[in-house]
């Protein structure tokens, strides 16, 4: 017997006609923006020289990629995001399972990390320069440093936030130390966890934008400040475009993997 798919019906077809819909409207008004802004650029409103209009950025973004340029200094500075990201979020993720998990790791990792992260990140520039040098060290760490404490305190907090019932009831029902974490533990941080990887990338290219303007021969941030020297703003507003790029890019595809993981959330849809 050949099993046929129900078509579906009006009602069902109806939200995801609507969804479609609400998604281009969500490009609007950032069209709306450029629109505007190209107007007052070309309309003298806005003086070129200090801020050029997008198609003239644009215009610039393709010179540098067709001679290779941007594509080099871009690659720097995704190694960069990257090494660091990964450093400061395996980090995050140890120290904060373990401070979440056990008593003892609470005690010896927690007060530390809630003294550090009174300490902006970034006043620790100079500091950094005596320890590591100005080199990719330097740069990496701050990346690393920017992208741990969003991603530790989610963690934790997603940990603790677990309803104890639940633990109980899995403990009542026979699951062992390691399947509770795997079927309860994990579940229940998962949001928190996306909500600080989300974060961390954020404080991630914020950190990388102030490293690679301190003493670099090499990514967007060098880009940018080569071109302040001899007064290019077009090229770095572009800079500017290329991160807010990056920072998007990152966050949509770490929206598309939390949807998917945590595709049993039901959270409330805006009317």
């Amino acid at each position: 017997m050949t099993l046929v798919a129900a078509p579906a019906t009006t009602e069902q077809a109806a939200p995801v006609r609507r969804r479609r819909q609400l998604r281009w409207q969500r490009t609007l008004s950032p069209v709306i923006i450029l629109v505007a802004w190209e107007a007052a650029s070309r309309t003298g409103v806005i003086d070129e020289d200090k801020l050029p209009a997008p198609t003239t950025v644009f215009a610039t973004g393709w010179r540098l990629a067709a001679d290779g340029t941007l594509g080099d200094h871009l690659l720097d500075s995704l190694t960069r995001a990257v090494i660091g990201l990964l450093i400061g979020g395996s980090l995050a993720l140890v120290l904060g399972s373990v401070a979440g998990l056990l008593r003892a790791g609470d005690d010896a990792i927690d007060p530390p990390v809630q003294m550090a992260r009174m300490l902006p990140h970034l006043a620790l520039v100079p500091l950094l320069i005596i320890w590591v040098g100005i080199g990719e060290s330097m740069k990496i760490t701050l990346v690393a440093l920017g992208a741990f404490f969003p991603l530790y305190f989610n963690v934790y907090a997603g940990i603790r936030d677990i309803d104890e019932r639940l633990v109980e009831a899995a403990r009542t029902c026979g699951l062992g130390t390691w399947q509770r974490i795997r079927h309860v533990v994990l579940p229940g941080a998962m949001p928190s966890l996306f909500l600080g990887l989300r974060l961390a990338i954020g404080a991630a290219w914020l950190s990388l934008v102030v490293g690679e303007q301190t003493n670099t021969q090499n990514g967007i941030g060098f880009l940018m400040m080569e071109a302040r020297e001899f007064s290019q703003t077009d090229v770095v507003v572009l800079g500017l475009f290329v991160y807010a790029g990056l920072g998007l890019l990152s966050d949509l595809l770490l929206r598309i993997a939390e949807r998917r993981v945590l595709s049993w959330r039901r959270g409330l849809q805006a009317s």
